[in-house]
């Protein structure tokens, strides 16, 4: 009997194939610039157009009064292992309506680029054009002499066209590959060892640059491999109270989800729902302390919401006030105004012209539902906080995201009191879908996974410049998710880009709660965390240096991506930056010591080989278990 037939086999290389001779390639790779002028605008709801901008059309935006914009530390030169000795510092990204040059800094991408500009020069030195082009010297021309080329043209000829079909399947085989982890990994660890370097400057100026250092090194750089998450029984889950159920019917539903004397005032201020900067601090004081009720059901109502997926509006609001009641109000920061005010960062970033109509309604419901359920129950204290006070959670959560499972799962459950399922009419297929994507938003909302998504959403908005002619296709789940990750991140992230006014609060508020870990980790006789021992942090160089490393090189990457919808964020943010930058005490240098005997100074060694060896031994690990 005969068996079945084989599959054919996958085209190979031209004959002759130069990979044969790395050393060809690499010698052409290091000379070659990276640079493109493309960015990125949605042309339709799955593909963005880098060129051209939005299909409906939209006028080119003046440049501001920050054209002369800073750029993060991602555009400094990673000298070590850069590919390529013509990098430095691109222009700024506001320069100009064209937005100037850009120089592409993620790995992947720059090899790509590099081969796409080795292989235009090829061409331009042999004459040679492939894909249909037209030149001057076709080789699929007649010669202009009737005699026959000498032979030895004719070899140059011909092994120029082979060199150029080896390019072009080199360029095909690269632009396949799916990049959002292993060449993702690429870029995260190229841009933790840049954060490393330049944290290890920033703690050597004083005693409190070296506990900014400190902070923003635990705090945003994963120290643990990845791993699967066992599940865990709903009715397990800590912290669920007993609330008072609202007893609301649909005939007695508030026009805003809340109770309040002074409606007509909180419709004015909630007027300004769709607009960056809302002030949750004054719908709190409107809605009798409610913010995430008031703004969520408003949000609702503004995206037609109920209609679409059938929701009640008195189980909405029944669930909302009940989701709002199990966020602690004792807590200064990770609070239901905190929640509120990153819902309504979402909303506002969902409904950017560069993603209008991108995503379908379930996926905007996911990450309004996500940002909604982010922090539900944050007991006011870090991940590491709980491991190492060996709590309840932690061992729970196995000391993996620890807080961010807890939300979720509490979040979810919620939705089983009484009138609070507000998926109930949902498909089977629908609530799996959203109940995947909420899950991985708020897991990503983990800040020790903040370079790793940032090197991911940057690879991909890189990678997408160089190939496919300039176009981005959301067509993957993975590349959906990922923008989607991004977005909730962003917003989670986004009180650096608010008024002045906002920020500050919110940073008295954060640094409040640090301090009040910081006195419990002292009376429990524990190390005190960075940034949270009130005697000696600096509040202002904190804030420097988390824009410096971390807002700005997030948000100047989202930007990119939704060009040039975000350019005024990227003003504000650089402006709170400037005010917060005028306030650091000037004073001469603190020695960096500790009473406790401690190196002089945080030591940020996480080289390229160490990373390498323990993703080695991590992967040696999982085949074991």
């Amino acid at each position: 009997m005969q068996g079945p037939t084989a599959p054919a086999a996958a085209p190979g290389p031209p004959r002759g194939s130069p990979r044969g001779s790395p050393e060809l390639f690499r010698k052409l790779l290091v000379n070659q610039s990276i640079r493109l002028q493309r960015r990125f605008t949605v042309a339709h709801p799955l593909c963005f157009d880098l060129d051209n901008g939005p299909s409906c059309g939209r006028a080119a935006q003046a440049p501001g009064s920050h054209s002369q914009r800073r750029e993060s530390f991602l555009y400094r030169s990673d000298s070590d292992y850069e590919l390529s000795p013509k990098a430095m510092s691109r222009n700024s990204s506001a320069s100009s309506d064209l937005h100037g040059e850009d120089l592409i800094v993620t790995p992947f991408a720059q090899v790509l680029a590099s081969l796409r500009t080795v292989r235009s020069n090829v061409a331009s030195l042999t004459q040679v054009h492939g894909h249909g082009e037209a030149g001057p010297a076709s080789v699929a021309s007649p010669p202009v002499s009737s005699q026959p080329p000498p032979a030895a043209e004719d070899a140059g000829q011909l092994l120029a066209l082979e060199t150029l079909a080896e390019l072009d399947w080199c360029l095909d085989q690269l632009e396949a590959l799916h990049t959002r982890h292993s060449v993702g990994d690429m870029a995260s660890t190229k841009f933790k060892r840049m954060l490393n370097r330049e944290l290890t400057h920033l703690s050597e100026t004083s005693r409190s640059g070296n506990q900014v250092s400190e902070y923003i090194s635990r705090t945003f750089l994963d120290q643990h491999a990845d791993l699967e998450l066992p599940p865990r029984p709903l009715s397990e889950i800590l912290g669920l109270r007993g609330l008072p159920c609202p007893g609301l019917s649909a005939a007695t539903v508030p026009r805003f989800g809340v109770e309040t004397d002074q409606e007509g005032q909180l419709a004015k201020e909630l007027e300004d729902t769709n607009k960056w900067g809302l002030d949750v601090f004054r719908v709190a004081e409107l809605s009798g302390n409610r913010p995430l009720t008031a703004i969520l059901f408003s949000i609702f109502q503004e995206r037609d919401l109920l209609k679409t997926f059938q929701i009640p509006a008195d189980t909405l609001a029944t669930y909302l006030l009940t989701l709002e009641g199990h966020y602690h109000a004792d807590v200064a920061y990770h609070n239901s105004l905190h929640a509120a005010d990153v819902v309504q960062s979402a909303h506002v970033l969902l409904a950017m012209p560069a993603l209008e109509a991108v995503f379908t309604d379930l996926e905007v419901l996911a990450a309004i539902f996500a940002s909604a359920i982010h922090d539900v129950d944050h007991p006011g204290v870090s991940n590491q906080f709980l491991v190492n006070t060996n709590s309840e959670l932690a061992l729970m959560y196995n000391d993996i995201s620890v807080l961010e499972n807890h939300h979720l799962a509490t979040g979810f459950k919620l939705l089983q009191a009484e009138n609070c399922d507000i998926f109930r009419k949902l498909s089977r297929k629908q609530w799996l879908s959203l109940r995947r994507m909420v899950i991985d938003m708020v897991l990503a909302t983990d800040m020790s996974k903040h370079m790793n998504l940032l090197a991911d959403l940057k690879t991909m908005v890189e990678t997408k410049k160089v190939t496919s002619l300039g176009v981005l296709l959301l067509d993957t789940y993975a590349d959906r998710i990922q923008v989607l990750q991004n977005l909730v991140h962003c917003a989670d992230l986004s009180n650096p880009t608010k008024p002045l006014p906002l920020y500050r609060q919110w940073t008295d508020r954060i640094m409040a709660e640090f301090f009040q870990q910081g006195d419990r980790e002292r009376e429990s006789g524990l190390d005190i965390s960075p940034m949270c021992d009130k005697h000696t942090a600096s509040v202002e160089k904190s804030q420097v240096g988390f824009i410096d490393y971390i807002a700005h090189p997030l948000w100047e990457t989202w930007a990119d991506l939704v060009h040039p919808d975000a350019q005024d964020l990227l003003d504000t943010l650089e402006d709170n930056r400037s005010w917060y930058h005028s306030r650091v005490p000037r004073s001469p240098l603190d020695t960096v010591g500790s009473e406790r005997g401690t190196p002089d100074r945080f030591q940020f060694e996480q080289m390229l080989e160490e990373a390498e060896e323990e993703e080695e031994a991590a992967a040696t690990g999982s085949l074991c278990t």
